[in-house]
Formats: structure tokens, C-alpha cells, sequence
């Protein structure tokens, strides 16, 4: 068993009012592209509130804000769930329909295998990587850093349109 899982997370702020008829392709695809992450080879654990999805954790006192985090055994897994899997990309391909555009929406970091982050530790993660770019605190797909234990990392490049 690893030492370190990867987690991830990344927000968005919906341009109009989460339950607004516009979000309803992206509100729709949910359950769906949640439940293909689920059966992705290395897929070990995502964020849920309420309901199947993280749409109701509260991330901020924005309402319009959302998180989905998730842990992964490694950024290979992760990144082969996000830029090589088709019912993912299609609705990535479609994001600027619904979200406004984000400097930083996006933060990945090592975990102690076992470790399920809050949404405050993954505000947090975003947080640093805004103010101090990648570091091993926190980091992006094409500036990975290594785990703790030394497990090496290769850069990913953002293969979605």
C-alpha cells in the first residue's frame, strides 16, 4: 500500500444562480460523470454532501461557488479520469457555458494514504498555489511535485479543448 494518495480539488462559480434552467446540462451529467469517476482505475474517494454530488457543501458564503475534490492513488489515475475519459470531457469541454473564468480553480497535493481532506484544507491548497505558484504544498497537472516518500510525479498536459 502507498504511503501518499493524491487529492485534488477545483471550484467554480456558476454565472447564474446554481438552480438556474441554464446549469441544468452540467446538474444533469453529475450523478453520471461522478459515477464513472467512481469505477476509474485508481479512484479512491470524492466529496459528497447531501445528495450523490458537493453541490450543497458549502465552500464559501457564496452561493454561486462549488467544490469537488477527490483522492486518487496517483496523478496518472487522476489525469487519465480527466483528460482521457469522454463523458468527463464533455463536460469539461462545456465549462464556460456555466462557470466564470478562474485564475486559480484548480489545486493538486499529497495526502497521508488514508487522509480524506476538507473543503477549508482544499481552499487552503488553492490559496497557496495563487500566492506562491507550485510548490509540494500544492501544485497543478503540468508542474507536478514528487510525494513525501518519493514516488515522482511527470508533468501532464491539459489535453482538453
Amino acid at each position: 500500500m502507498a504511503a501518499y494518495e493524491l487529492a485534488q480539488i477545483n471550484i467554480g462559480r456558476f454565472r447564474l444562480p446554481p438552480d438556474h434552467v441554464a446549469n441544468r446540462d452540467f446538474m444533469d451529467a453529475l450523478d453520471h460523470v461522478n459515477a464513472v469517476a467512481e469505477a476509474a482505475d485508481g479512484f479512491v474517494w470524492r466529496l459528497t454532501g447531501e445528495g450523490n454530488n458537493a453541490t450543497d457543501v458549502p465552500v464559501t458564503d457564496d452561493p454561486h461557488l462549488i467544490a469537488n475534490m477527490s483522492v486518487w492513488r496517483d496523478i496518472d489515475a487522476l489525469a487519465a479520469y480527466v483528460y482521457r475519459t469522454p463523458d468527463h470531457l464533455t463536460v469539461m469541454r462545456r465549462r464556460k457555458e456555466w462557470f466564470e473564468h478562474m485564475a486559480t480553480y484548480q489545486a493538486l497535493w499529497w495526502v497521508p494514504a488514508g487522509h480524506r481532506p476538507t473543503v477549508a484544507e482544499g481552499m487552503a491548497r488553492i490559496a497557496l498555489l495563487d500566492a506562491n505558484g507550485p510548490t509540494a504544498e500544492a501544485f497543478t497537472f503540468k508542474r507536478p511535485f514528487a510525494a513525501p516518500d518519493g514516488t515522482p510525479a511527470s508533468p501532464i498536459q491539459d489535453e482538453c479543448a
